[in-house]
């Protein structure tokens, strides 16, 4: 009966992974948590209590039937655990390794509200699907039935291959259009290999080409290729090109050599372990061995950053966030990571500009203190006077966050409506822009978010455009 299986929480402790030793991960980009054994995973998914209001579920953007795969995992049911999960999320193994759920679905899990440690959701989740790899479970894109329609992407970050994804397993023909050399857009090359090896990402990427998908890589749209001329080649267009202008920093000093924006330094080291030629990596410019290393920022590419220096042999690793740890947007599971890797949080600290001569040899740092709430209700931050001090560094990292292109412009189509962000005006629900036909989904409509929204929006649109699709074929057949 399910009450023997399910419901372990009282009697069964929480237990994540294993991770490898602090000295061992330093070493190398392999990612950091050992996988789940079976009876370990059969055990963790059998403290979930089974709750009649799921509310793992209401917080994952996705909605994944957490409750029901976590039973199956319980009972040994592997496959039909990893299809239950698959059903609502076109990539559950990546998922299941980089978002936070901390702040989504273990965060608001009953059992952790009444005090007897979250069950393992994110682990357990991609322990399903990468047994599914293993296992040969996950089959092939085979269309039953071939369509005449075809729809452009432009982006092949994580909403564009969702949606690519869907609209090919219905049948539609699918290009992919994205400047850069390999298909995946941040999970490819802005996230380190220690939280996803970079064969996961692949592999799915091959699923697409092999099912179907064409890839056009190395095309950069407004320069190889006009937006008005992938309008006219399909009968629908998805813009998923997330967002990629590093907000600045300015002050005095912020133009020395050795300030650089954490989109390159992370772009140089997943290159590095690609095994591409990186000539700003190689000459030092990007690499950060033998420096003392200073990153700007709180959200988790703050994180990667920090840790990816760590393993590339910097003499020292510091962190300034201008408010405190509570209030830090990175996950509290990446901080603990980082600490025990050696970084240094210095909390409470904000930059005032930059010392140095040819290049940088330090930051200038104001304490801080937490003063009244903003209008978002978090406190603001405030000098504390007379409070500066001098932070040594030769490599200086900005990672402030990202802010979206001036695609109307860069695009030629100044009818392609935006916010006042910038970010591309499109329908809540449909995901459809002003443009009729031109849909859009992603860090590009909601601004720098999270992995699995921009899935959620991938799949999302794919089912408009197939709506749209469909009412277009039954007048054509009327």
């Amino acid at each position: 009966m399910a009450g023997n299986i399910m419901l372990k929480f009282v009697s069964v402790p929480r237990d994540m992974p294993t991770k490898r030793a602090v000295s061992e991960r330093r070493e190398d980009f392999d990612e950091i948590y050992r996988e789940f054994a079976a009876a370990k995973a059969a055990e963790q998914a059998s403290r979930c209590s089974q709750c009649g209001v799921p509310y793992c579920q209401t917080h994952c953007p996705l909605h994944n039937n957490i409750p029901d795969w976590l039973k199956l995992t319980a009972e040994g049911r592997l496959r039909e655990a990893y299809e239950l999960s698959q059903a609502t999320n076109t990539f559950p193994e990546i998922c299941g390794r980089i978002c936070p759920q901390d702040r989504l679905c273990e965060g608001n899990c009953v059992i952790e509200q009444a005090g007897h440690g979250t069950v393992t959701i994110g682990a357990v989740e991609k322990y399903i699907t990468d047994t599914a790899w293993e296992e040969g479970w996950v089959q092939p894109i085979r269309p039953l039935h071939e369509r005449s329609e075809s729809v452009g992407i432009i982006g092949a970050g994580p909403g564009g291959l969702a949606a690519a994804d869907m609209l090919r397993r219905a049948g539609v023909q699918v290009t992919v259009y994205d400047r850069y050399d390999r298909a995946g857009g941040l999970l490819t090359y802005g996230i380190p290999g220690f939280k996803l090896e970079k064969d996961v990402v692949l592999r799915r990427n091959e699923q697409l080409t092999d099912g179907g998908v064409t890839l056009r890589l190395n095309c950069n749209v407004g320069a190889d290729i006009g937006f008005e001329d992938i309008r006219a080649a399909h009968d629908a267009v998805v813009i998923a090109t997330g967002v990629y202008t590093s907000r600045d920093l300015g002050g005095p000093g912020s133009g020395l050599p050795g300030i650089v924006r954490a989109i390159d330094y992370l772009t140089a080291s997943n290159r590095k372990g690609f095994g591409d030629a990186v000539p700003e990596f190689d000459d030092g410019t990007l690499d950060a061995e033998g420096k003392r290393v200073v990153v700007i920022g709180g959200g988790d590419t703050a994180m990667d950053c920090v840790r990816t220096a760590i393993r590339q042999g910097a003499t020292s690793v510091k962190l300034l966030y201008r408010r405190d740890r509570a209030n830090m947007p990175g996950s509290q599971r990446e901080v603990q990571n980082a600490e025990e890797e050696g970084v240094e949080f210095l909390w409470l600290t904000n930059p005032r500009g930059f010392l140095g001569d040819d290049r940088v040899s330090g930051v200038r740092v104001a304490r801080m203190r937490l003063g009244a709430p903003d209008a978002s209700g978090r406190q603001s931050p405030e000098d504390v006077p007379d409070a500066e001090f001098t932070e040594p560094a030769e490599l200086v990292i900005k990672a402030l966050g990202f802010e979206p292109e001036d695609l109307p412009t860069l695009w030629g189509a100044p009818e392609l409506a935006v916010t006042r962000w910038g970010t591309i005006k499109a329908d809540f629900g449909t995901k459809e822009t002003a443009l009729p036909g031109v849909y859009a989904v992603g860090d590009i409509v909601r601004g720098a978010s999270l992995v699995v929204w921009a899935i959620r929006d991938g799949r999302d649109a794919a089912e408009s455009i197939l709506r749209r699709l469909d009412g277009a074929a039954r007048i054509a057949a009327e």
